[in-house]
C-alpha cells in the first residue's frame, strides 16, 4: 500500500501548488485570486402539477412581488367554491336562528289567539247564564259542570296561542345558535384554505433580481419544489478565494478588503473564513507543507454592482491593521 499513499500525496501536493497558482499568496502588499459566486433563489411550487404559464424569460428583471408562473388550477377553482358555497349556507342557517318566525307566521298565530279570546268570551258569558239559572234551579249541575269546563279550555287553548306567539318572536336556543356559529366557524375556515391553495397556483417572486434559468415549459408537469425559475438578486453576490495558513490568523470577519476586477472596483467586506484547511496531506506537517494550506475566504460587496457577475475573475485586496 506504500505506493497508493505516495502516489496520494503527489496528488495532494499537485492539487495544493495549483491552488496557490491560480489564488496566489496573500501577503500584506499582494493580491489575492478569486471568483464571483451568486446564491439563487430557485422558486417552485408548493404542490405538483402542470405549467399553465410562464410569464417571465431568462435575462428579464423581476421586481419583489412579480407573477413569475402558473399551474394548472381547475381543481383548486372548484374547491374554492364548493367551499364558499357551504359558508353561504352556515351563515344563512345561523341567521334564520338568530331571528324569530316570518311576520306571516306570526299574524296566523295571532289570528288563532283571537278566535281562542272570542271562544273564551262566549264560554265565559255562557258560565254566568248558567250559573244564574243554576241559583233559581232552572239550570241541572251537569249543565254547570260543564260550562265552567268549556271556560278552563278557552282560557287554556288562549294561554297556549301566546305563548306560541312569543315563542315565535325569539331566535332559537343558546345552543342551537352555537352549533350554527362553529359551522359558519369551520366552514369560513375550509374556504380560506380553499383560497390559499388556489392562490398557490400562481407563484410571485419572492425578491427583485435576474431571472437566470427557466428549466421547465408551458404543459410539462413539476413536483413539489421542483425549481421553475431561478433569480440572482443583486446583493446575492459574493467573492471566493483562498489564504494560505501563514495569514490566516491576522485576518477577522467584518476586515475591508477591495475587490477590482476589468472594468470596475468596489469596496467589500470579509464575510466568511473557513476553520478547516483545504489541503492536509497525510505525513507530518513540516514547515513546507504547512505553506500549502490554504483556507476558503468569502467577501461580500458593500453596494451591489450590475457589472459583477458569478463565474468573473476578481482581484483582492485585503487591507491589512496597522
Amino acid at each position: 500500500m506504500s505506493w497508493i499513499d505516495g502516489a496520494f500525496a503527489w496528488v495532494q501536493g499537485a492539487v495544493a501548488a495549483i491552488g496557490l497558482t491560480l489564488f496566489g499568496a496573500a501577503t500584506p502588499s499582494g493580491v489575492i485570486q478569486g471568483y464571483v459566486e451568486g446564491e439563487y433563489v430557485r422558486v417552485g411550487p408548493s404542490e405538483p402539477g402542470t405549467i399553465d404559464q410562464v410569464f417571465v424569460r431568462r435575462g428579464q428583471r423581476v421586481e419583489a412581488a412579480q407573477p413569475l408562473f402558473a399551474l394548472e388550477a381547475v381543481r383548486e377553482r372548484a374547491a374554492r367554491d364548493e367551499a364558499a358555497a357551504r359558508l353561504a349556507n352556515a351563515k344563512a342557517v345561523l341567521d334564520n336562528l338568530q331571528k324569530g318566525r316570518r311576520a306571516s307566521e306570526i299574524a296566523a298565530m295571532e289570528a288563532q289567539k283571537d278566535q281562542a279570546d272570542a271562544s273564551l268570551r262566549l264560554t265565559e258569558a255562557q258560565l254566568r247564564r248558567t250559573e244564574s239559572l243554576a241559583l233559581v234551579n232552572v239550570a241541572a249541575v251537569d249543565r254547570l259542570d260543564s260550562a265552567r269546563a268549556a271556560v278552563e279550555r278557552d282560557r287554556a287553548r288562549v294561554a297556549e296561542m301566546s305563548a306560541q306567539i312569543a315563542t315565535a318572536r325569539l331566535a332559537a336556543r343558546t345552543d342551537e345558535v352555537r352549533a350554527a356559529e362553529a359551522q359558519v366557524t369551520a366552514a369560513d375556515a375550509a374556504l380560506r384554505q380553499a383560497e390559499w391553495r388556489l392562490g398557490q397556483r400562481a407563484v410571485i417572486s419572492p425578491v427583485a433580481g435576474v431571472i437566470t434559468d427557466v428549466p421547465f415549459r408551458v404543459g410539462e408537469f413539476v413536483n413539489i419544489a421542483a425549481p421553475i425559475v431561478s433569480i440572482l438578486p443583486a446583493d446575492h453576490i459574493k467573492v471566493r478565494f483562498f489564504v494560505p495558513q501563514a495569514t490566516r490568523g491576522q485576518l477577522s470577519l467584518g476586515q475591508d478588503l477591495t475587490i477590482a476586477w476589468d472594468g470596475g472596483r468596489a469596496e467589500g467586506y470579509l464575510a466568511y473564513l473557513a476553520d478547516t484547511a483545504e489541503f492536509t496531506p497525510p505525513i507530518l506537517y513540516t514547515r513546507e507543507q504547512r505553506q500549502k494550506f490554504v483556507f476558503l475566504a468569502e467577501a461580500r460587496l458593500r453596494r451591489p454592482d450590475p457589472t459583477l457577475h458569478p463565474g468573473q475573475p476578481v482581484e483582492v485586496t485585503l487591507s491589512w491593521p496597522k
